[in-house]
């Protein structure tokens, strides 16, 4: 029997495009973000910034010298927020909803730009003061310092809230962090997005169908 449930955001909860954010780097002056992305992926500033191991000042500093530019931090901010799109309410009343019947977790590799923004927008759009009033706990992967697929942070939350692979349910959009999930015993559903897949689909009346 399920009786928890491990969500992931970008995709699954919150709306997202990544080429939002391309274009918006593309319009303050870095044309060929592209590179920009693979040069950062080669010194892993995405991973060490969502993995909490350097600051929104480093990752920003770090930023503006690969892409040899003198954006301010705003611009910066900005740009990287562009990607995030909106919590749709119905989304957010499932949420609600599944919480009489499961303990909900999320489990999310993001960082610390990025989680003050869609934050902030629960406030303001939908007056809900943080996804922490959603979920039972929230692991953000620059707080605990791991990252998906890794199975680090899946232990992380197993042994931290004492519960049961077999009891447990892990939805996500990326199909190496579902099998990294299944590996250590977690039920799972991938959520296809290019199948139109979405979780809005997969319960009924708080339960799973």
């Amino acid at each position: 029997m399920i009786r928890n449930i491990i969500f992931d955001l970008g995709g699954v909860i919150l709306n997202i495009d990544f080429q939002r954010a391309a274009d918006s780097f593309r319009k303050m002056g870095l044309n060929d973000f592209e590179g920009l992305y693979s040069q950062a992926q080669q010194v892993d500033l995405f991973s060490r910034f969502e993995s909490g191991i350097i600051s929104p000042e480093l990752f920003r500093s770090e930023l503006r010298e690969i892409a040899n530019s003198s954006l301010s931090n705003d611009q910066i901010d900005q740009a990287w927020n562009d990607l995030i799109l909106d919590f749709p309410p119905a989304r957010l009343q499932l949420i609600k909803d599944l919480r009489a019947n499961y303990k909900l977790y999320l489990l999310s590799n993001t960082n610390r730009i990025h989680a003050d923004f869609y934050n902030q927008d629960l406030r303001d759009t939908h007056g809900i003061d943080g996804l922490e009033e959603l979920f039972d706990k929230v692991y953000y992967s620059h707080e605990i310092a791991l990252r998906k697929p890794d199975e680090a942070p899946f232990k992380y939350v197993l042994n931290d809230q004492d519960l049961k692979a077999e009891e447990s349910l892990f939805i996500d959009d990326s199909l190496p962090n579902i099998l990294t999930a299944n590996q250590i015993g977690i039920n799972t559903i991938f959520l296809n997005l290019d199948n139109g897949h979405d979780i809005l689909d997969l319960f009924e009346n708080g339960k799973l169908k």
